[in-house]
């Protein structure tokens, strides 16, 4: 059986360490993005960018994600253990065209149980396998260590 979990932590290497809540990533430049389930059917997710998340973290992206910097990853867990990998360069407005949200509302309302509060939600990518659920933490790492 799942956990509830209120808050998200941002850590790993990062200027700026952080715990967030609903409301701290509802302050982050909202964002409402229109995706198919797994089972094909519509829904509005609401959350923040996971770019923008990661800059409030003061992680390099933009014009600065260069030389060794790509070679970071972001290594987001659920809950439950399960873990997903996206490369910075993947979330990143500046060179990829790929939405990447950090979710935490679906059609007006609270992830449910199980689900949320926290979820990634990717609608360019053919199968859903990344949009985890019930994430309780979010490191950036890198690939040369």
């Amino acid at each position: 059986m799942a956990q509830s979990v209120s808050t998200i932590s941002v850590d790993g290497e990062v200027l700026r360490p952080l715990h967030l809540s609903v409301k701290d990533i509802e302050k982050l430049h909202p964002v409402e993005l229109k995706a198919k389930d797994k089972a094909g059917k519509e829904h509005t997710y609401r959350g923040a960018m996971l770019a923008s998340v990661l800059d409030s973290a003061g992680v390099t992206l933009g014009a600065d994600l260069r030389g060794e910097n790509l070679a970071k990853y972001v290594s987001i867990k659920a809950v439950d253990g399960y873990e997903v990998l996206f490369s910075l360069v993947e979330v990143d407005p500046e060179f990829s065209s790929q939405q990447v949200l950090l979710a935490t509302m679906v059609d007006g309302n609270p992830l449910p149980p199980g689900e949320g509060p926290f979820r990634i939600v990717a609608p360019q990518e053919k199968k859903p396998t990344r949009w985890i659920r019930a994430i309780v933490s979010i490191q950036v790492k890198s690939a040369r260590k």
